[in-house]
């Protein structure tokens, strides 16, 4: 039988390889989700600024500190 590493048989050391590899690819698909994530979301706030949704809140915060209630 073929060994490696001394005691280590050589299938043993090719399980491990294999879960390292699922372990690695599901990190890798995590991150690529999360960076979509972040794409959408930088897109959207990019949509809002074109439409000047930021500009309208801006301009409405003197109007709301004003609030004699507040």
């Amino acid at each position: 039988m073929l060994e490696i590493f001394g005691s280590l048989p050589l299938w043993a050391i090719i399980l491990v390889g294999i879960i390292v590899v699922v372990i690695a690819w599901k990190v890798i698909k995590f991150a690529l989700k999360i960076l979509l994530v972040l794409i959408v979301a930088f897109a959207i706030m990019m949509g809002l600024d074109i439409l000047g949704v930021f500009d309208i809140l801006q301009n409405l915060l003197p109007v709301l500190s004003n609030c004699p209630f507040c």
